[in-house]
């Protein structure tokens, strides 16, 4: 594991989410002029129960030995939900999955596959640990794009929303849908933070698109967030859907990310005659 890279990591996550507290949400005056939004350092150290010089070196990215306990304390001062908390943990403590760089692609099981196919009304995707494209039905095609003209080393999830005009203007609340996939993405970045792939992808993101910066400064963290979805489609038009991720148990990392219509919406309709039309 590069130990650079893990510690620089844990550095921007943790100025990232002292600086989206207030004093007051933390039970502190408010006080004066502040140059920099969000939490002191010595307020967090303060609230934590630790020093400010040692609570300066951690977020510095030092190499310092930090108890299960003061990382608890941290966590609650940062309000952290639990997979952010899962996150800092993985960080601190070097606590990461063992990765191979020559590893052979996920493949799906026929269990896996028939669910896809089962799902006829319902867009479903299958990824890998790295957002990659594994497996999708044909209601994913009809409502996203045929992913077969993907060429398969673009054919990942995180690329495509950044990369592809098409995907912008379908998604009408296009932010919602990107926050939710890195929030995922950064979820697998802290459990593979060895992986020198990882950081080579969100380099060359950096660069086709700056838009991508933006968000993955926000270090959001979920396992498994719950979006909702506004979709305008060429065809059928305006579409609601609830995103629900399942992770595949299994050794592979593998993702079920299925597009379920909204509850008093008429999308349930408009995809099951999106579908006729191609039968």
């Amino acid at each position: 594991m590069n130990n650079d890279v893990r510690l620089l990591a844990l550095s921007e996550f943790l100025k990232t989410h002292r600086a989206k507290l207030k004093p007051n949400e933390v039970g502190l005056p408010a006080g004066g002029r502040r140059r920099t939004p969000g939490l002191r350092r010595e307020e967090v150290a303060q609230l934590s129960g630790v020093s400010t010089t040692w609570y300066t070196w951690l977020e510095q990215g030092r190499d310092i030995s930090v108890s299960p306990q003061v990382l608890d304390r941290i966590a609650h001062t940062l309000q952290l939900n639990e997979d952010e908390r899962k996150y800092l943990f993985m960080l601190a403590h070097g606590q990461t999955a063992s990765s191979a760089t020559a590893e052979s692609p996920p493949v799906m099981s026929a269990a896996t596959k028939l669910i896809l196919s089962e799902f006829r009304h319902f867009p479903t995707m299958v990824s890998d640990r790295r957002c990659n494209i594994v497996g999708w039905n044909e209601a994913a095609a009809r409502v996203f794009m045929d992913f077969l003209l993907v060429p398969p080393d673009e054919r990942n999830i995180i690329w495509i929303l950044f990369t592809r005009k098409e995907f912008k203007a379908l998604a009408v609340n296009w932010s919602d849908f990107v926050r939710g996939f890195l929030a995922i993405f950064r979820s697998y970045y802290g459990q593979y933070v060895g992986d020198p792939w990882y950081n080579e992808f969100i380099e060359k993101m950096g660069k086709a698109n700056p838009e991508f910066r933006n968000f993955w400064n926000h270090n959001d963290v979920s396992s498994a967030p719950e979006v909702f979805i506004e979709f305008r489609h060429a065809k059928a038009g305006k579409m609601l859907f609830d995103l629900t991720s399942l992770l595949i148990q299994g050794h592979n990392d593998l993702r079920l990310s299925v597009y379920t219509p909204s509850a008093g919406s008429d999308t349930e309709e408009k995809m099951r005659q999106l579908m006729r039309k191609h039968d």
